[in-house]
């Protein structure tokens, strides 16, 4: 990678060689007219934009946002629900070296309201001059921008996108902010982690050259992700744009009406890459039937990436077994651990090793050591997340910030170019997680011959006279109960006079309400030996989710102890009675 101050710059002839910038990289492109981005609409036509189309395109809106009266620095909020229109303004803002700031879009007047303070907190703590959306979701962000003093206006992405084309010359250099990429929001309010063009260089060479050995000849990446979350955007936009990597993007919304148009689509394009949290894994092996799986053909199938929460063994073998017929690779798996304050990826395994895991005593992990079974005892399976990239660094550190020897739990820390500034304009956040070159994580783990194994997160952990329980660990076992909404579960610790105590809430039809609490109680002490305080039945959709789906473990405590979490009612009524009633 060619970077400032390197001695000996590698060139593009060189297979390792990445921009410095994501603008040059945008630019890098301009004479490909034949790879690039395919987005694939809710009704199956297909739009291509060749990577010297995304150049041409980039500029121009690059050069409209100027018109518009920005300058470079600014910061441009953007809610664009369309893949393409998102993709192309976005890499317009980054090319004339102004800031782009993703914000999810809703198109429901469901929760409206939070909708809106959702996106006025966002725009106001990134100071946003401008905020770019579609006539579909322009009702939906205009009360929100009404609250937001630095905005001078809220722009039609379509004026964009029917500009004439001009020019813009703008000088952005490694050090100079990228873009802010907001939190999900699932341990707090939203926080702008401020990502560099460089920190996006390291980042890609780290992901795309080092931990998946793309080769521009043949790969493909196939993504249904979010694309205003990190891993969809810098994993199937940023990377792909760096290393010359053609994407197949579906939206969404369409991969969860339809997991199988995920699988559809790798076998049609014949996709090489893809990436998903273990709950699509999980989904794809529920859902999918014996004759859904006839006549795909996953062959091609080469980098299987998993992360963004925490991977579960089983699921990547059900995965494996139910796609087997197809000829999926299970060697392909390549889980990962990663954060936004890390840019995106911090850890990889090797390649072509597939899923590896370490089961270790569960009685000794609640007590902070990692340890190999012996005899007869209760056991956990934790997958191997693999060890850091060049250039960078993880360790395990105690409460004291002391390293920690294999096998023992601590927070896990990390340091190297891809590790970001910290938040936008807040310096006392920034020093509490970014410390003398080092991220403080907040999450638990521990090392095996420098390659890592996640436990959980820090703040939630759950400590009950001693021991240490992580929530993701019950919310797992809660998650495979009949009749519970798989991943719709949230465990975490409350004070009882004086005592910390569990309290599980999960989501389930109210007519299974009553006889539902009573197992999930049973389940938890059966595998942890613990005793729950309180177990709540939720109707579908009543836990609170991060804009990206996943259940927000903090906001649903809160909501416990507020008591504003709905409640299930149990009823005894017709199935369909219950069923409207959940």
């Amino acid at each position: 990678m060619t970077h400032p101050g390197d001695d000996c710059a590698r060139g593009p002839g060189d297979p390792r060689f990445v921009a410095p910038t994501l603008a040059q990289a945008i630019l890098q492109g301009r004479d490909r007219e034949d790879r690039g981005f395919v987005f694939v609409r809710p009704d199956g036509t297909e739009r291509f934009c060749s990577f010297a189309e995304i150049a041409r395109q980039a500029n121009k809106r690059a050069a409209e946002l100027y018109a518009q009266g920005l300058e470079k620095g600014d910061r441009v909020a953007l809610v664009i629900p369309d893949g393409d229109e998102f993709v192309l303004t976005f890499l317009g803002a980054a090319l004339g070296g102004l800031v782009p700031v993703p914000i999810y879009p809703q198109l429901s007047f469901k929760n409206v309201e939070t909708y809106h303070d959702s996106v006025a907190h966002i725009a106001n703590a990134a100071g946003a001059k401008l905020l770019v959306t579609t006539e579909a979701t322009r009702p939906y962000v205009e009360p929100a921008a009404a609250r937001v003093e630095s905005l001078c206006g809220v722009l039609g992405v379509d004026v964009l996108a029917n500009a004439t084309q001009r020019d813009v010359d703008v000088n952005v250099a490694p050090s100079d902010l990228a873009f802010l990429q907001f939190t999900s929001g699932s341990t707090a309010r939203p926080k702008g982690v401020v990502v560099t063009h460089g920190n996006l260089a390291w980042n890609s060479e780290s992901f795309m050259i080092h931990g998946l050995a793309k080769d521009s000849s043949f790969d493909k990446g196939v993504s249904w992700l979010p694309l205003f979350h990190d891993m969809g955007l810098i994993g199937f936009v940023i990377g792909p744009i760096f290393t010359d990597i053609p994407v197949v993007f579906l939206q969404t919304a369409s991969f969860v009406r339809n997991p199988r148009i995920w699988l559809d689509t790798i076998h049609k394009h014949r996709g090489t890459i893809t990436y998903a949290p273990n709950f699509a894994y999980a989904l794809v092996a529920k859902r999918l039937k014996d004759k859904d799986v006839a006549g795909l053909d996953l062959s091609c199938m080469r980098r299987t990436g998993c992360g963004a929460e925490p991977i579960q063994a089983t699921t990547l073998r059900d995965f494996a077994t139910k796609l087997a017929p197809a000829k999926f690779d299970p060697s392909s798996f390549l889980p990962s651990y990663g954060m936004a304050e890390a840019t995106l990826a911090i850890t990889f395994v090797p390649r072509d090793s597939g899923v590896r895991s370490d089961v270790i005593d569960r009685a000794a992990l609640e007590g902070g050591a990692a340890k190999q079974p012996e005899g007869d005892v209760t056991t956990q399976e934790l997958v191997n997340c693999g060890g850091a990239f060049p250039e960078h660094e993880v360790a395990i550190v105690d409460e004291a910030g002391n390293r920690l020897p294999d096998r023992q739990v601590g927070q896990i820390i990390t340091r190297g170019p891809s590790i970001c500034q910290g938040y936008f304009q807040e310096p006392e956040l920034t020093a509490e997680s970014f410390r003398d070159g080092w991220l403080y994580t907040g999450d638990l783990g521990y090392t095996v011959d420098g390659e890592v194994f996640i436990c959980g997160r820090l703040k939630d952990i759950v400590i009950v006279r001693g021991r240490n329980f992580y929530p993701n660990d019950i919310e797992w076992a809660v998650s495979e109960l009949p009749g519970v909404r798989r991943g719709n579960v949230v465990a975490f610790g409350v004070d009882v006079s004086g005592e910390e105590q569990l309290v599980v809430c999960a989501e389930a039809f109210a007519a299974e309400a009553e006889s539902l609490k009573d197992v999930i109680a049973q389940t938890v002490s059966a595998h942890f030996s613990l005793s729950t305080h309180e177990v709540v039945i939720a109707p579908q959709g009543g836990l609170p989710r991060t804009s990206s789906g996943k259940p927000q473990r903090r906001k649903t405590k809160q909501m416990y102890l507020d008591g504003t979490l709905p409640r299930a009612r149990a009823v005894h009524a017709s199935t369909e009675d219950a069923n409207a009633n959940a």
